[in-house]
């Protein structure tokens, strides 16, 4: 079990009870008001995110846990009014950095990981905001042609991605224990710090008792904010 010691050698509650949305990092004994700290169950250690605080409510921040503030990421652009939790930033700046160190490459900005139930609904509404954005999306409806071997391709659209992006929905929680397709990608997903979860219609505590190691990746969750500012925060994210 990963621990991070913080203060009075507090344990991290994230391989166990997971940390829910990226604000629930602020909640955790270890993790809360320590950005250079967080340890999940991988071994990375972001610096400390630059920020500039940006108040205590505005359009487009994400509610929840542990903080009223809301800040503006280094990345974000001084005309944008995306705002953000501190914790949200420290979840998301190692997979910025990440873009960032692959700025040089000619890959897709996003591949996005759904169960196939939601190809046509909440998997495709999500790729239709991306796309709106400017964000390139792998995304099986439109990148698996017919004859084409499915897990090949979808082996290459992760790797010509920067980022991947897993959707998580009743169906993917249905999914996931028979070991399909998408427990394939979300494997491949976890070995970098390049996973965002997004949990929509449906919790973390349900995420969790299917997928504990997943549940512990702090994301981003349209119980507290629509989809069309997720999708706002995860373009910000990859522009470069």
């Amino acid at each position: 079990m990963v621990t991070s010691i913080i203060g009075h050698m507090a344990r991290c509650t994230a391989p166990v009870e997971g940390h829910r949305t990226a604000s629930g990092a602020a909640a955790c004994p270890a993790c809360r008001g320590r950005y250079g700290g967080y340890s999940s169950y991988g071994s990375y250690s972001p610096p400390s995110p630059s920020y500039s605080s940006s108040g205590s409510s505005a359009v487009g921040r994400s509610g929840g846990g542990g903080s009223g503030r809301s800040v503006k990421p280094r990345w974000s652009r001084p005309t944008s009014s995306v705002l953000y939790t501190p914790a949200e930033v420290l979840a998301l700046t190692p997979v910025r950095e990440r873009v960032e160190k692959q700025a040089s490459l000619d890959l897709r900005d996003v591949f996005l990981c759904h169960a196939w139930d939601d190809r046509q609904g909440a998997a495709k509404d999500l790729h239709d905001l991306l796309v709106s954005l400017d964000v390139k999306v792998w995304f099986s409806e439109k990148d698996v042609g017919l004859g084409v071997p499915l897990l090949r391709t979808i082996d290459k659209g992760l790797a010509n991605s920067r980022i991947g992006v897993v959707l998580v929905t009743p169906a993917l929680l249905r999914r996931l224990p028979q070991e399909s397709i998408a427990d394939r990608e979300l494997s491949a997903l976890l070995a970098g710090e390049r996973l965002i979860p997004i949990v929509h219609d449906t919790t973390y505590e349900a995420l969790r008792e299917v997928s504990p190691m997943l549940a512990s990746r702090s994301g981003l969750s349209t119980i507290e904010e629509p989809m069309a500012n997720v999708a706002a925060k995860l373009a910000e994210l990859v522009a470069l």
